[in-house]
């Protein structure tokens, strides 16, 4: 799961980020509005943790921005006003959750689980390719009725993969849905993940599923 945090204090970002990141999710950064809205634009994202009083762009501004344009991304709002009005005003331009500062880290995680959750009903959660099977809930990945255990790096690209199985994706497009923005998609680290997820979904079994493609990146289909 990938989520964007766009939050203007620094400390509170940082320990937002880390606290995520140690769960397993995924997790790019903005300190004002301006940035956030630009991510927001280049990427798809799980879930959105927003603040209202930003700098350049504010919070208000930017959910309007995004239901405009249709993108249905949940939106869990991070304020310090806390009347009802302000509540309103947040839930009207199209929040999904409204947290108020200061809050407890572990009620923050308890609010992006549930609406990861809701997200998840709304979705088909069951991504399949030939007899390999990947629960986008629970994580659970099998091949052939085997359970195979993953790390959460090597989940992340898989479920990237198979969600858009068929289509060959580029080194730097897997390192931008499973590393952050800053990460450097020249290191063979991705060469790395390709060759240990090939040692879990494709060895022991006839039909391979993950193929290189030559100076254009990495296919997961099932060729007959």
């Amino acid at each position: 799961m990938r989520i964007l945090i766009i939050e203007d204090e620094n400390s509170l970002l940082g320990i937002i980020s880390k606290r995520l990141r140690t769960e397993g999710y995924y997790i790019d950064t903005a300190s004002d509005g301006e940035e956030g809205l630009y991510y927001v634009k280049i990427a798809d994202y799980d879930l959105i943790v927003l603040d209202l009083m930003l700098p350049k762009i504010d919070g208000i501004t930017i959910l309007k921005n995004l239901r405009n344009r249709k993108i249905a991304t949940p939106v869990l709002i991070l304020t310090a006003k806390d009347s009802i009005h302000d509540r309103v005003t947040g839930l009207d331009a199209g929040a999904d959750d409204y947290l108020v500062k200061p809050f407890s880290i572990d009620e923050l995680l308890a609010r992006i689980r549930a609406l990861l959750r809701r997200q998840g009903e709304n979705k088909d959660n069951i991504l399949t390719e030939d007899d390999l099977v990947v629960d986008t809930l629970t994580h659970r990945v099998v091949r052939g009725g085997r359970e195979i255990e993953m790390t959460s790096k090597e989940y992340a690209i898989l479920e990237y993969m198979i969600r858009n199985k068929g289509q060959i994706l580029s080194r730097a497009q897997i390192a931008e849905h499973a590393w952050n923005f800053d990460f450097d998609c020249d290191s063979n680290i991705i060469n790395v993940y390709i060759r240990y997820l090939r040692g879990k979904i494709d060895d022991g079994f006839e039909n391979k599923l993950l193929h290189t493609v030559r100076g254009s990146g990495y296919l997961l289909k099932h060729k007959k």
